[in-house]
């Protein structure tokens, strides 16, 4: 039998250079959060009260941004010290962002997170923030800015406003060469979809009183008064125009060597990929939640409950992603016919999935076999 699952709570790293607008889009999230409670962590080296200020509205290392979302100001050493401390199941947390320094070396932030023996974390994905109106500057005051984005699961050309329609076209093709297979999307003022990030939570925090005004919807009061298009709808009602959500269902099990095929060829621009992978005779007693933000993977049995109908369901997040391309693959990875569940290339045939399948936490030293697995390509050559 499967053992129980720990509860893990996403981990975004939030990167660029220097005005590049990080922090703007980090406001922009917490504004639009849904009820989804974020910890943020500011990894900034020298300017922790600048930056902590700006987005919380407070001093201190550790500050409250209402209905349960925490703000700490951390130096790189700090890091795992907060990460314990934020995934408490007191504090309540749904998902993490780490804004990193614009000094910062994202790649290490990425490598601290998957070498980290806290149980409770999971990868979830790097973003990094490029200046549409500086970027050719940037490149060349910052040459590592290539590497940077060669690593990164999602690239937001921010600031998009400041520059004409052909700009804005050679801008995004020469980023997308730089990023490879990372989504790409463009944004002004860094407002962009939480869903690309996380999974809102939707429901009302249990604390609060009925017609109270939160922290949230200050927030987005005072961006709908500086934007009078809003007309107090906000600006996330248009923003999943900068990206595609793809839905798959299927009522057959797949393929386990069709289905980790189409994961290692999967396009380019597609982010973020969730859902549960009903795999038939390769296991019979689970289903396989599925776990993917660009090139990280990850898999993690769950008993079938008792007369549960056995699906595989899947959502897929992306920029530029062919939606019948999409639909097309996943359909030819279903099993045309069951294979008898004693034989051995039904066994053979799962080494590929659980290959991405953490061991179950034991003394803190799972993690630890976990990251060489789970490494992003980009990351491992580096």
């Amino acid at each position: 039998m499967t053992p129980p699952r720990i509860p893990q709570i996403p981990v975004v790293v939030l990167a660029g250079f220097l005005g590049s607008g990080k922090t703007t889009l980090l406001n922009h999230l917490l504004r639009n959060r849904a009820g989804t409670r974020i910890g943020v962590i500011v990894n900034d080296f020298g300017a922790i009260e600048i930056d902590a200020m700006t987005v919380s509205g407070q001093v201190g290392s550790t500050v409250s941004l209402g209905n349960g979302c925490l703000c700490c100001a951390v130096d790189a050493s700090e890091l795992d010290t907060f990460l314990e401390t934020l995934t408490r199941p007191s504090a309540r947390l749904d998902v993490i962002v780490i804004e990193a320094s614009g000094l910062a070396e994202p790649q290490e932030l990425v490598r601290m997170l998957l070498a980290s023996d806290n149980p409770h974390i999971l990868y979830g994905g790097l973003v990094e923030v490029v200046d549409a109106a500086e970027f050719d500057a940037t490149r060349q005051r910052h040459p590592e800015l290539d590497r940077h984005l060669a690593v990164a699961d999602l690239v937001v050309l921010n600031k998009t406003d400041r520059v004409g329609e052909a700009e804005r076209e050679r801008l995004r093709a020469a980023v997308a060469e730089l990023s490879g297979p990372a989504a790409v999307i463009s944004a002004e003022h860094g407002r962009i979809d939480p869903e690309l990030l996380f999974d809102p939570a939707l429901r009302p925090d249990g604390e609060e009183t009925a017609g109270q005004l939160s922290f949230e919807d200050l927030l987005r009061q005072e961006e709908c008064d500086e934007h009078e298009e809003c007309d107090g709808h906000g600006h996330a009602d248009h923003l999943h125009a900068a990206y595609e959500s793809v839905d798959f269902t299927a009522d057959v099990p797949m393929d386990p060597r069709r289905f980790m095929a189409f994961l290692d060829s999967r396009p380019e621009g597609l982010y973020r990929i969730k859902g549960f992978v009903d795999f038939g005779a390769g296991d019979r007693d689970n289903t396989y939640a599925l776990h993917a933000v660009g090139r990280f993977l990850r898999f993690v049995p769950r008993p079938w409950a008792r007369g549960e109908q056995r699906l595989t369901q899947l959502v897929m997040i992306g920029a530029g992603i062919d939606a019948a391309a999409l639909h097309e693959g996943l359909a030819a990875c279903r099993a045309e016919q069951e294979p008898q569940p004693d034989a051995p290339a039904t066994e053979r045939a799962m080494w590929g999935v659980l290959r991405y399948v953490p061991e179950p936490a034991r003394d803190g030293d799972a993690a630890a076999g976990e990251a060489e697995a789970d490494v992003p390509e980009a990351a491992a050559e580096a």
